[in-house]
């Protein structure tokens, strides 16, 4: 491998690609220094005159994955050197970078790893095929024919393949299929995490980064959205030289090499590798170098800024008015004949996958948060509850649960519209979908654990299990707003992304020359802070704004795509609860809830809790090599729930339009099906169909007033309904005990009391049935006006009765059970 590199990247070559890589940061860093001082402006600016987003209803923390791991367990991976597959231990640590080990004890007694993937633009493959095809499709001399046998052959029917344009290729393989999706979403999630790799928190860095990026690739003509930019700076600006070196050094060294097609390949890789590592350790030196000048000179320009920032503030605003006369028409007209025909059907590609996997992630945190609800009705010991809390504690970061939301977003499909916009793929609207939702899942998790730690504090027992269901409703009545937001937000962005660009390529050649004249507006003294081009692009982006919020707009009156109206905005109903705090809990700490997490020693201190468990298969033998089945499983976020009893399964979430919404009349016998499935998801008794006509019963939910001590009835069926919940049905049976855990005794006792249960049903059902005007035209009146309310997702916490008004009981007697009906919608 050494003389393969040696012999074709010689002294000479070597010093041509770094003379190239200065040429190109050297650009790169006189067009980074303008930019910073005007991001610095804008930054101090919007310091001074206030503003901003309107504040979130979750609440966010800063660091989520401190002191934990996202995955660990070993398969085997094919080595160059020796040309053969090992076995190896992969660790995947806080930063998301992939730590190779000879096995699990050497890893945990901390020795020094084989390698570490550093995974920002790589792929993650599952198939030899596609693999090839990728191969295949780059510009390169060494091409496979039809039927060629590839030059690697894998030993089992599951490769892994992490594949870039112009590092190094990693290549893995598993012995199940089980394994080999759970290790491709860990893989995935890697890639997508050091792709995000500009840190927002940055207000003037990376703004000034990403300008004075866009604005090298529209000088060398690359308009749009560029697959590449990913990773941390350093190996974005490296990925950039790469991009006009990499063709220059494979047509001069690719017809040289010797041998197969399959030893061609694998050489022009390891070369490639090579010419990489080098640029991007030149790159790395030299973007230090640039950004420590800058912040040395930031104090001077921050207070000339502020000490001139009403003359620097009315200068800009004078220039822009000369340069818009001139623009603005233009774009106007621009706008006119090739955007707007065009806004419409860019938005509806975008907002249907977007939309789709929002939706999801609201289904499994609902599925999670009622788990946990029903765990601590079986067991409301503070120990337990922390137990539970830690199994969700990440679940935003669990890889293999939020493969689904991930893959909803992987439909985004802009066939048609990425000729005409210059778009390369949909791939980087695609992670940035895919970054929001686990951010928002993160969000609703933590708001809800302070919730949760605030009442455990104040409550226990079965107050504590009540406190839990309604801090779920505030949860998920929260994400339907915030999702609504963001999405909106991304929406927005991702227009301009691909709109600006095209707008900004086809005005070039026509405005560019006129904009050097109006230089001569600017006083010298703030020439460093406003400058023409970016002037240009401010109003080139305010001519298309206005269009784009107004799509944006009218698409958040339909129903389907779930998004609050611009003028729903939620009150914040919880005042204090920002200041409940933005740390990670530690519920093994304080509540004592997880075994084994507590471990003395060095051992236990560098172990860190994993969020990911491990896969367990029935009946397969242990294997001779370390892999991810045989790891003992970290139970945090279990993914099946196989030996578990049918009081434990997790229910179904529903669909989108079926939350709190009826099919069909509230009269019909479908209705009556529907309803009984409605009732209360923590505790309930599933109440049987009836042959009776429908009837109007306040949609089936059959709840108690809150405070009533009550005692609950728990049956070998599942008794969780396809809906969330509401206030509550209490049941009082005085035959059974609070666990429902009744003796073979009661068990008659218990069939007596469901059976009184149904003939009251019945009776009230028939009773309604009779009554031609209607016994209860408050209810069906409420729930028609709340949830035909075009604001979007529809909570399911309760919200259609008034404040300030108690609801009415209607209160049948039988000789068994009691039951209060109360007023409210699901």
């Amino acid at each position: 491998m050494g003389d393969v590199i040696s012999s074709n990247l010689d002294e000479g070559k070597r010093e041509m690609i770094s003379a190239r890589t200065r040429a190109i940061m050297k650009e790169f860093g006189t067009i980074y220094e303008h930019q910073y001082a005007v991001a610095l402006f804008n930054s101090v600016r919007y310091e001074i005159e206030g503003g901003g987003t309107p504040q979130t209803q979750l609440l966010h923390r800063k660091d989520p994955l401190k002191n934990k791991s996202i995955f660990s367990g070993g398969l085997f991976q094919y080595l160059e050197e020796s040309k053969k597959w090992r076995s190896r231990f992969l660790y995947v640590g806080d930063t998301y970078n992939i730590g190779l080990y000879e096995s699990k004890a050497a890893h945990e007694r901390g020795l020094h790893s084989k390698g570490v993937i550093k995974c920002a633009g790589y792929k993650a493959l599952t198939s030899m095929e596609e693999y090839l095809g990728l191969l295949n499709n780059s510009p390169s001399d060494a091409k496979a024919k039809a039927g060629t046998a590839p030059f690697l052959k894998c030993p089992t029917q599951y490769p892994l393949i992490l594949w870039h344009p112009y590092a190094r290729h990693h290549y893995f393989c598993v012995m199940t299929e089980k394994e080999q999706k759970k290790w491709h979403a860990v893989f995935q999630d890697c890639v997508r995490h050091t792709n995000n790799g500009l840190s927002e928190e940055c207000k003037v860095s990376t703004p000034a980064f990403t300008d004075a990026l866009r604005l090298y690739r529209q000088a060398k003509g690359h308009y749009g959205t560029w697959d590449m930019m990913c990773g941390n700076p350093p190996q974005i600006l490296a990925n950039l030289v790469m991009e006009t070196l990499h063709p220059e050094l494979r047509t001069l060294i690719v017809p040289r090499l010797k041998g197969k097609l399959q030893q061609r390949q694998k050489d022009w890789m390891l070369i490639s590798d090579a010419v990489y590592r080098q640029v991007l350790s030149q790159t790395q030196t030299q973007y230090e170098a640039l950004v420590q000048a800058c912040e040395v000179e930031r104090p001077r320009l921050d207070a000339a800024l502020r000490t001139d920032m009403d003359q620097i503030i009315t200068s800009k605003e004078h220039v822009t008015g000369k340069i818009r006369a001139v623009v603005l028409p233009r774009a106007e007209q621009l706008l006119r004949s090739n955007v707007q025909p065009y806004i419409n059907s860019i938005l509806e590609a975008l907002m249907e996958p977007t939309s789709r996997g929002f939706s999801e992630v609201r289904d499994i945190l609902f599925r999670e948060l009622v788990e946990v609800t029903k765990n601590t009705v079986n067991d409301s010991s503070k120990e337990k509850l922390g137990e539970h809390m830690e199994k969700i504690s990440m679940l935003a970061f669990h890889p293999v649960k939020m493969q689904t939301c991930y893959e909803k977003m992987e439909m985004l499909n802009l066939e048609g519209l990425q000729q005409r916009f210059d778009i390369s793929s949909p791939s980087v609207f695609i992670q940035r979908a895919q970054i929001l939702m686990r951010q928002q899942m993160d969000n609703a998790v933590h708001t809800f654990e302070q919730l949760v730690r605030q009442s455990a504090e104040e409550h226990s027992g079965e107050d504590l299990c009540k406190t839990l269901q309604r801090s779920q409703d505030r949860v998920l009545k929260k994400y339907d707003y915030d999702s609504s937001s963001v999405r909106k937000k991304f929406f927005r962005e991702a227009l301009l992304q691909i709109i600006i660009p095209y707008m900004l390529k086809q005005l070039s050649p026509s405005c560019s020359p006129d904009l050097p004249r109006f230089k001569e507006l600017i006083f010298e003294d703030f020439s460093r802070f406003i400058l023409v081009e970016s002037i240009f692009e401010e109003v080139v982006l305010q001519s298309v704004t206005k269009d784009i919020m107004m799509a944006v707009k009218e698409a958040a009156v339909q129903r389907r795509h779930n998004l609050y109206r611009d003028s729903m905005v939620l009150t914040n109903s919880d005042p204090n609860l920002h200041l409940l705090g933005d740390d990670t809990i530690d519920w093994a700490g304080q509540f004592g809830g997880v075994k084994g997490e507590r471990q003395g020693g060095e051992a236990g201190n560098r172990r860190r809790k994993q969020i990911v468990s491990m896969i367990h298969l029935e009946g397969l033998p242990p294997l001779p090599y370390e892999s991810c089945l045989e790891v003992p499983g970290v139970d945090n976020i279990p993914e099946e729930n196989e030996g578990q009893d049918v009081a434990s399964e997790k229910p179904e979430s529903p669909e989108p339009e079926e939350r709190g919404i009826l099919k069909t009349d509230p009269g019909s016998p479908d209705s009556i099906d529907q309803i009984r499935h409605l009732i209360n998801p923590v505790l309930e008794v599933v109440v049987p169909a009836s042959e009776e006509d429908g009837s109007e019963l306040t949609n089936g939910v059959l709840p108690l007033e809150q405070g009533d001590d009550v005692k609950y009835i728990t049956t070998e069926k599942e008794t969780m309904p396809r809906q969330s919940p509401t206030k509550g049905l209490s049941v009082t049976d005085e035959t059974s005990d609070v666990t429902g855990q009744s003796s073979d005794t009661d068990l008659l006792e218990d069939q007596q009391t469901i059976s009184a249960i149904e003939s009251a049903i019945q009776q009230i059902e028939i009773a309604v049935q009779e009554d031609s005007d209607g016994e209860f035209p408050q209810t069906s009146s409420n729930s028609s006006q709340n949830h035909h309310d075009d604001s979007g997702f529809q909570s399911p916490a309760n919200e259609n009765v008034e404040e300030g008004g108690e609801p009415q009981p209607i209160t049948v007697d039988t000789e068994q059970v009691t039951l209060t009906l109360v007023e409210g919608v699901i």
